[in-house]
């Protein structure tokens, strides 16, 4: 765990480091992650220094001064239950330690946070999405194999752009993926998607590569090399102009639209969430709220009494 940086301003050095090295160990959470909650759990540290208090020794009225502070300076409810969500962490690791005997964080409730509905395109505006790069040319192939995955597996974007040639079984229909957390999971595709990954290795992934064979990536770049995150992006919102789509792109945009349009055609929550490797069923539950909005829409423009 020597490789995470972040401030180690603290009294209670060896105990944070302690509980994240717990972290890392058990659930194989991301550097990205780990910081995170170093930072929380610092800001708290901070905080509670300021009366003479520490970590180890905090009441729970304490803990509630810090978050009240934290929220009348504006932070948002959702980033003050992360921050909960830290602490609450924190302090159950040293339960288990034995280093309190009582969790201060335990009867403290998540603060409420409205419920952010992602926008979600439509089968037709995946379809046009779809169509937009021009298959005549090797990049258009590329991105028509890559629009066609993203969509078939419902993957994020660092999960496609990171693909090595032999994550994919084009015979069996399936890839595997290595997540957040360095979590394998095997997605299956159609052969819509088989067909364009196919097309792309045979007809278009050479002409990139320019005649080499070294880069191990699925899909590359003219520059010889795995195509980039910001570079993915550039370019499907360039197609998504193409394609006259008006609405606001994010990095998970057609991870949204595969998980909805599963949802509204009947598939099982339970299943979509292993296809996403979402670790917590609530996490894909936002999805039903967009599924179930997207049939009250429906039913209001087509019932006779809507």
């Amino acid at each position: 765990m020597t490789d995470i940086e972040e401030p180690k301003e603290s009294t209670n050095g060896q105990t944070l480091e302690a509980f994240i090295d717990h972290l890392w160990i058990e659930y194989g959470l991301s550097k990205n992650t780990l910081s995170a909650y170093r930072a929380d759990l610092v800001q708290l540290e901070r905080w509670l220094a300021q009366s003479g208090s520490d970590l180890v020794k905090a009441q729970r009225h304490e803990l509630l001064g810090f978050l009240s502070d934290k929220v009348s300076a504006g932070i948002k409810a959702s980033s003050a239950a992360r921050l909960l969500s830290s602490i609450r962490r924190f302090y159950r690791f040293q339960i288990r330690l034995h280093s309190i005997n009582i969790d201060p964080s335990a009867e403290i409730e998540f603060p409420k946070s409205a419920r952010h509905l992602p926008e979600v395109l439509t089968e037709d505006d995946v379809e046009r999405l779809l169509l937009a790069p021009d298959i005549e040319t090797a990049a258009g192939l590329r991105d028509r194999a890559m629009l066609e995955l993203l969509y078939a597996c419902g993957l994020r974007v660092s999960e496609l752009v990171g693909l090595l040639l032999q994550q994919v079984n084009l015979r069996s229909g399936v890839i595997r993926v290595l997540g957040k957390g360095s979590k394998e999971r095997l997605i299956p595709f159609g052969d819509e998607a088989a067909v364009w990954i196919e097309r792309y290795l045979q007809e278009a992934r050479s002409e990139l590569l320019k005649g080499s064979t070294e880069s191990p990536a699925l899909f590359v770049s003219n520059r010889k090399s795995a195509m980039t995150r910001q570079a993915f992006w550039h370019l499907i919102k360039r197609h998504a102009k193409t394609a006259a789509i008006e609405k606001s792109l994010s990095p998970h945009t057609l991870r949204h639209a595969f998980a909805t349009h599963l949802l509204n055609h009947g598939a099982d929550l339970r299943v979509v969430q292993l296809l996403l490797g979402h670790s917590d069923l609530s996490t894909t539950q936002v999805y039903t709220h967009i599924a179930r909005a997207r049939l009250q829409a429906l039913h209001k423009q087509h019932h006779p009494r809507g």
